[in-house]
C-alpha cells in the first residue's frame, strides 16, 4: 500500500487525542505500519519550537512570529518523519497540520488565508495530505473541557473571542481546504470513532 498522511483537526477540547489513540489501536490490530505524531512537535527540534510557541511567558510573541515558528516546526517534521514514513508505505496520523495554521493564524490571528498557505507551501515542500478529519465541536464546549485541565498553554489562554474565531474558521475550512471531512464531535466517543474510520477506509487502497 502507498503511504498515507491523515490529519486530525478540531478546536481545542474537541477530543482529537482520544480519537487518535483509538485509530492507533485499530491500525495496529489490523497489521498496518503506523506513526502517530503531533504539531507543533514530533521531532527533537520541533518539540523545542513547540515549547517556545506554547510558553505562557511569551505573551509578546507577534502573530507573524507565531506563524513562522509553526511553519518551521512543520518543515522539520515533514522532512525528518512524515516524508520518510510515507515513502516506506506507512500510515501517518498527525494531530493537526496545515489547516490549523490557516485557521489559527490565517483567520483567528488575521494574517490572511493566502499568506499562511504560501508560508506553508514552503514548509511542506510539495507534500499533500490524503485526508483531513475535522472534529466539529462548539468552542464554548471545548473551553469547558479545557478548563478542567490544571494549566492552559499560551494558545489555550487566548480568550473566548479568539476561540470563537477559531471555531468559525474551522466551520468555514471546507471552503478553502481540500479533502476535509467534517465529523460531529457532540456525540459518543464510539460514534465519532466509527465515522472517522468510515472516511479513512475510503482512502486505504
Amino acid at each position: 500500500m502507498k503511504g498515507k498522511l491523515i490529519a486530525i483537526e478540531g478546536p481545542d477540547g474537541s477530543g482529537k487525542t482520544t480519537q487518535i489513540e483509538l485509530l492507533k489501536e485499530y491500525f495496529l490490530k489490523n497489521n498496518y505500519e503506523i506513526i502517530c505524531t503531533r504539531e507543533p512537535g514530533g521531532t527533537d527540534i520541533s518539540e523545542k519550537i513547540r515549547d517556545i510557541i506554547l510558553d505562557n511567558n511569551n505573551s509578546k510573541m507577534s502573530s507573524m512570529c507565531e506563524s513562522l515558528l509553526y511553519a518551521a516546526s512543520r518543515a522539520q517534521l515533514v522532512n525528518e518523519v512524515i516524508k520518510p514514513a510515507i515513502l516506506e508505505g506507512k500510515v501517518v496520523i498527525c494531530d493537526r497540520f496545515i489547516t490549523s495554521s490557516i485557521v489559527y493564524q490565517g483567520i483567528a490571528r488575521n494574517l490572511g488565508i493566502e499568506r499562511i498557505k504560501g508560508i506553508n507551501e514552503c514548509a511542506v515542500d510539495g507534500l499533500k495530505v490524503d485526508l483531513t478529519i475535522l472534529i466539529s465541536l462548539d468552542y464554548e464546549e471545548g473551553l469547558k473541557r479545557k478548563a478542567k485541565q490544571k494549566k492552559l498553554d499560551r494558545l489555550e489562554s487566548s480568550g473566548s473571542e479568539f476561540h470563537k474565531k477559531v471555531f468559525e474558521g474551522y466551520m468555514s475550512a471546507p471552503m478553502f481546504c481540500d479533502d476535509i471531512k467534517v465529523i460531529d464531535g457532540n456525540r459518543s466517543i464510539s460514534d465519532i470513532h466509527n465515522d472517522i474510520l468510515s472516511e479513512i477506509k475510503k482512502i486505504l487502497v
